[in-house]
């Protein structure tokens, strides 16, 4: 088990990572059977460092830039839960405050879980049209 302090810093570098659009970086961070869902999409999420980057990529690729406030951050064990929110502003002009919860437990100083829960109707009412349409586009989960 990692200390508090590993695994808060753990976070806070998947969180810094996130926010710049490296989804790579963020997925480097993940355990080769590490598992990332969006618990409301209900897409089968995504297992792995390559296929976790790949399933971020589809939504945050077209985003032009994101704010992120931190509201709290728990540290309990390799359990780690923070309430934030993500602002989405879209090339276009529109401006979406997404306000969520996530849950992920460490391993190893790897990630092996990372669950996302918010009302996803907040992002989508707020979301131009392009967007919606671009992620209903793509193929999920991918093809072999």
């Amino acid at each position: 088990m990692g200390t508090r302090e590993e695994n808060l810093a753990l976070v806070h570098t998947l969180w810094d990572a996130l926010y710049r659009k490296d989804t790579a970086a963020v997925g480097a961070l993940f355990a080769d059977d590490g598992f990332y869902t969006d618990v409301p999409v209900d897409d089968g999420g995504a297992t792995g460092p390559a296929q976790i980057a790949a399933r971020l990529e589809i939504g945050f690729g077209p985003i032009d830039h994101f704010d992120h406030e931190i509201h709290r951050i728990v540290v309990d064990g390799d359990t780690v839960v923070t309430e934030h929110t993500e602002t989405w502003h879209f090339g276009t002009g529109e401006v979406v405050a997404l306000p969520f919860v996530s849950v992920q437990e460490i391993r190893d100083g790897k990630f092996v879980l990372w669950k996302d829960y918010s009302n996803i109707n907040t992002l989508l009412d707020g979301a131009p049209a392009w967007w919606i349409e671009h992620i209903m586009s793509q193929e999920w989960p991918p093809s072999a």
